[in-house]
């Protein structure tokens, strides 16, 4: 009889065993995660050499919110669609390589920098090379060539409407060396942001 009430108490007490040692193992979990996590965030984010020197960095004042994410995969389309001034490199492709800088700036890896710039309407006539964008500007050589070949270099990809270069007389031997030949702007702003591509307009 006290054999069977020990065993009858033994079985009563197994589930609390099981229990206190399930909500242990759950509590080392936690912690350990907890530590992982206050590691994480501790850690300094390690900044990115500038993928464009010459476009610099936006200004900083202390306390701005909202920085890049180093986590983020950033896909970005810029959408260029009139044109530029003829003297200088476009204060758009500027911006836009400036803000390639500050994703690299914050952490940011060439791997999630994902940019397209797309020349269209008055503005595909920049997508050409020096000799044939002087030919139609007074012996003016194309400003932004230059700084597309940097940006290039940095990785972003460079496109240019068909259908532009066709009613603006363009050949495609006329184009800069970097600059992709697409059927039209129409069909590459779509099919980008079908991928997830986010469109910033020029």
């Amino acid at each position: 009889m006290k054999s069977t009430s020990m065993g009858a108490a033994n079985v009563s007490r197994a589930p609390g065993r099981t229990w206190r040692a399930s909500r242990g193992r759950a509590l080392l979990a936690a912690a350990a995660l907890s530590a992982a996590l206050s590691v994480a965030v501790a850690a300094p984010v390690r900044a990115q050499p500038l993928p464009v020197p010459r476009a610099g960095l936006p200004g900083f004042i202390p306390g701005m919110q909202e920085v890049p994410d180093p986590g983020l995969v950033y896909k970005v389309v810029f959408d260029l669609a009139t044109a530029g001034p003829v003297n200088q490199a476009d204060p758009r492709l500027l911006s836009a390589a400036r803000y390639l800088n500050s994703l690299a700036e914050y952490g940011v890896p060439r791997m999630r920098r994902l940019f397209v710039v797309v020349f269209h309407g008055t503005a595909t006539q920049f997508a050409m090379n020096n000799a044939a964008f002087a030919a139609r500007h007074h012996g003016q050589a194309n400003p932004d060539a230059a700084l597309i070949a940097g940006m290039k270099a940095a990785g972003v990809s460079f496109r240019v409407c068909g259908q532009g270069m066709i009613a603006q007389h363009i050949r495609p031997q006329d184009l800069l060396p970097s600059v992709q030949m697409d059927l039209w702007a129409l069909s590459t702003l779509v099919n980008l942001q079908l991928q997830g591509y986010v469109r910033v307009a020029g």
